[in-house]
């Protein structure tokens, strides 16, 4: 028997009429199983188990299994293949074969199937042509509608459906624009197509092999109708420009991805899927770099320099992921408007004036860095990640650092992250005194949670007469967002929509709040350690009882 498959449970009655083989033990126990080896042979030998989940070529041809019927209990026992032996490599040692030839009188799987799939790659497919609409489909506008100015008609969009998700119509339709979806290989040249603004979405695969796509970019970029990218689309565009691809060897999927863009030097943290970049270093000389990974430093984005076109890698209409870029969609509108009103093609700027360029990065060559003092077991373990990490930063840059933490137990204060660590509380006291006795150029206060956050803001008023700048997080936001009528009044400013909410700093203002509110309310007392005094109120009395234990440790 040289192939058994089998449920292993001992059959004592006569097999059906598919069971062709049989495994039998020493004691009588019969297994049924199905042969799939060589035909109408039978052997002998000692039954052995391996419970690895990879390395079945190994074990076929480890001598030490000689004479064994080798069970392999891993259910997926040839997913990967079986390595070719080439005639020119006969004579050398194989490097997935440990001896020249099988050594085990059998071998039992738990299931066998003549259908298997051959290893394919799938970038060697057009899958734009399996994903992209068959058909082209009119979005209307779901908000006011932008108006053409001469033609009174809503400003149209044509987006290239090379793999298109729903939320990028969304993103157009909610900003007031008619968006006319069509298949990846439509002639949106023709004299007869009227739109204002052309877009490219995301899709699957290698770019190169969208060729028709490319080809009709190639001719758009003649023109001045402004073209936005993303993704796949980013790629065309590329491309079509006369750049280069090529497949990355791990690619970036994830959420939460960092792209710093070229006008301001901020990082935005970015939604991205794919697995072939644009290398930047062929882009013509009209074209320019417009957001870089912060992690691989591989291309995010490109803009051309004399016209309208510009496009990006990752996904700002996210879903899933930060909707921190969705501002593209605003930036390549109003380029549409600009370009329509004007006449001429404006190309895309994301500079802010109120930025100098590289104006985010600070000089400093020590800084101190507040930890989050003694903390229980389990307690704000973020903190202490996030400091290491910002230690780590730091070194990186060949800044020297300076770590205030009483607690030794953690990761922070280990023996090689910061340069100099004060096992001291982290009080405005002892971070006063060691500002004088090290004189660093800057501070964090904001990687220690709401201890350093406190201590940061008591000395406010004192660091510049120390001669320490506030890294990070400026004292006057973190005084915004913890005091929680600031916040709210902040909201209400830019339209964000906000549960009702009121403060207090008395137990009878607060009943007089929630009266009016309405029970239950959620208790949050400002500047407390760990949410202290915090928690959930359904009458009078429990809420006196939380205001009681907030008023405690909080003036509001």
């Amino acid at each position: 028997m040289d192939g058994v498959n089998s449920s292993l449970k001992p059959s004592p009655v006569a097999f059906d009429a598919v069971s062709d083989a049989v495994l039998e033990l020493v004691d009588g126990t019969l297994y049924p199983g199905i042969s799939f080896g060589a035909v109408g042979k039978s052997v002998a030998g000692e039954c052995v188990f391996q419970t690895g989940m990879v390395g079945y070529t190994e074990a076929l041809t480890d001598p030490s299994y000689e004479g064994q019927i080798l069970v392999l209990t891993y259910p997926l026992v040839g997913n990967y293949g079986v390595p070719e032996r080439v005639k020119e490599e006969l004579d050398k040692i194989p490097d997935n074969f440990e001896s020249s030839r099988i050594h085990v009188a059998a071998l039992i799987v738990g299931y066998h199937s003549e259908e298997f799939i051959p290893f394919h790659d799938p970038n060697q497919e057009n899958l734009v042509a399996k994903v992209s609409t068959k058909e082209v489909r009119l979005f209307k506008p779901t908000a006011a509608a932008k108006v053409h100015p001469t033609c009174n008609r809503p400003i149209r969009i044509l987006a290239i459906d090379v793999g298109m998700k729903y939320n990028q119509i969304r993103c157009f339709t909610k900003r007031g624009v008619e968006l006319k979806v069509v298949p990846w290989d439509y002639d949106f040249l023709a004299p007869s197509e009227v739109y204002d603004g052309l877009f490219i979405s995301n899709g699957p695969g290698d770019p190169t092999m969208v060729q028709t796509t490319i080809k009709r970019l190639r001719e758009a970029l003649q023109r001045n109708t402004p073209i936005f990218g993303i993704c796949l689309g980013h790629q065309l565009l590329a491309l079509a420009a006369g750049a280069r691809t090529s497949k990355m060897k791990y690619g970036n999927r994830g959420h939460n991805i960092p792209c710093t863009e070229s006008f301001n030097g901020r990082c935005y943290i970015t939604s991205q899927n794919h697995g072939y970049q644009v290398e930047v270093d062929s882009l013509p000389p009209n074209w320019k770099e417009l957001f870089q990974n912060a992690n691989d430093s591989s291309n995010e984005g490109i803009y051309c320099v004399d016209k309208p076109f510009f496009s990006v890698q990752f996904h700002p209409e996210s879903t899933p992921g930060p909707r921190d870029t969705e501002f593209l969609f605003d930036v390549f509108l109003k380029n549409v408007e600009d370009t329509i009103k004007t006449d001429i093609p404006h190309p895309i700027s994301l500079k802010d004036e109120r930025n100098i360029t590289g104006s985010t990065r600070v000089k400093v060559s020590k800084v101190l860095v507040l930890g989050s003092g003694g903390l229980s077991i389990g307690q704000a373990g973020e903190f202490d990640y996030s400091g290491s990490q910002a230690l780590k930063a730091l070194k990186e840059e060949g800044i020297y650092t300076i770590l205030v933490n009483p607690n030794i137990a953690t990761i922070a204060t280990s023996k090689g992250l910061a340069d100099k660590v004060y096992f001291l509380p982290v009080t405005p006291e002892f971070v006063r005194k060691i500002i004088k006795y090290e004189k660093p150029d800057g501070i964090y206060v904001t990687f220690g949670g709401q201890t350093a956050l406190n201590v940061g803001i008591k000395l406010r008023n004192e660091f510049d007469a120390l001669g320490v700048k506030v890294l990070g997080t400026p004292i006057d936001t973190l005084i915004e967002t913890e005091d929680r009528q600031r916040f709210a009044d902040a909201m209400l400013q830019i339209g964000e929509k906000c549960a009702e909410s009121a403060t207090a700093t008395t137990a009878d203002d607060a009943v007089v709040a929630a009266n009016k509110i309405g029970f239950p309310v959620i208790v949050r007392a400002a500047y407390a350690l760990g949410g202290l005094g915090s928690g959930f109120a359904q009458n009078e009395k429990e809420l006196r009882a939380l205001c009681g234990k907030a008023f405690a440790t909080s003036p509001q």
